[in-house]
This record gives structure tokens, sequence and C-alpha cells, in this order.
């Protein structure tokens, strides 16, 4: 059996990879699934619950590389996979694990994916969302107030300590390992048609 093809979608926060990765999802309807890194943020439960505001969560260490991976590999062999589920207010993950596949085209989204080598080896296509700075900050700032139930001194402290110079450290950098930078993320409706065709032909090659 041919394996699943690996789309991985990176870029800092609040840049639009979401948006984009939605996209390409909905052009393959039951073809496709999404893998978030978000979902693999290494459990807290055992740090005191005002320590874990204070994790630096934009580091490299701070994700289960091991099981996003695993989970990756799964997918990739046409196999299920088990993922995580993260509780972003408490910073813990749930005993829940959410099923996910098999299908043949995984979408892989998160702003540290093509930081770690391992990782990148099993993508078919890279894409990096190139977004202005400011505009990212507004998007973060709405989706962790109003999505993740923080507050707006917790989102700009944490912003402006680690968000920040871990982005210029080791999300920025890793944009050289993408195949396409894609300015503007989701508005970039060229470039995500774009995206979704080259997609569609390693679908065609794959399936030759």
């Amino acid at each position: 059996m041919k394996l699943a093809i690996v789309l991985g979608i990176a870029g800092g926060t609040g840049s639009g990879k979401t948006t984009v990765a939605q996209a390409v999802a909905g052009a393959f309807m039951d073809n496709s699934v999404m893998v978030e890194q978000d979902c693999f943020y290494l459990d807290r439960s055992h740090i005191e619950p005002d320590k874990r505001k204070v994790v630096n969560f934009d580091h490299p260490e701070a994700i289960d590389l091991t099981l996003l991976q695993q989970c990756v590999m799964q997918l990739k062999n046409n196999k299920k996979a088990q993922l995580p589920v993260y509780d972003f207010t408490s910073h813990t993950r749930t005993k829940q694990k959410r099923a996910l596949g098999p299908a043949k085209i995984i979408i892989v989204e998160g702003i540290l994916i093509f930081h770690y080598p391992q990782l990148r080896n099993l993508m078919d296509l890279k894409v990096f969302v190139q977004t202005d700075a400011d505009v990212r900050l507004a998007r973060r700032i709405k989706r962790d107030i109003d999505e993740r139930g923080r507050i707006l001194h917790s989102v700009l402290k944490q912003y402006f300590n680690t968000v920040k110079p871990m982005h210029e450290k080791y999300v920025e950098p890793s944009r050289y390992h993408a195949d396409i930078i894609l300015p503007e993320g989701g508005f970039n409706l060229l470039g995500v048609e774009t995206i979704i065709a080259q997609v569609a032909r390693l679908l065609r090659y794959d399936g030759e």
C-alpha cells in the first residue's frame, strides 16, 4: 500500500497556519486529516498550577516530539493514530484520546514542526506561512482570550517573555526548510490554491 502524503504547515503564532490547513483539508474532504502540534505539549500536571504558567511553551523541548513523530509515522503508514487531548486552561494533558485516520493526506500544523529534522523527514511538502508580527500578536490575543480562557495581561506577558524570543530563535529560522513560503496565510487565496494543486499532483503521482 502507498504511503500517505504528509503536508507540513508551519509559521509563527497567529500567522494563519490553521486557516491554510483547514482550506487544504476542505479541498480534499474525507481524504485528509489534521495533526496539530498544540495537542502534543508535555503534560504539566506534576507541576504546581502557579508554576505551570511560567513554563516556556514555545521552546522545542515543550513538545512531546516522540509521541508526535509516532502519530505522524502511524498515519503515514496508513494506520490509525491516537492523539492526546490538551487542556490549555490548566496546562495539562487530559485522559481522553482522539482517534484519527487513516487518510491519504496528513496535514501537520504547528509553529515548531520544521525545527525537528526527524519530523521534517516525514514530510512530502513543507509550507511556511509568513505574516506581519503585529497582525500575529493581535490574532493571538483574540484566540487566547476567546478560546483558551486567558486574560490580556497574561497573554501579553507570555508573548514578550517567551513567544517573541522563541519565534526569533527557532520559528523564523525554520522557514529555510520550507518548500513554499506563503505570505499572508489564508488571505492569500492564490497561494492556497497553489498549495492545493501541489498536493493534488503529489496525490496523483503517488497513485501511479
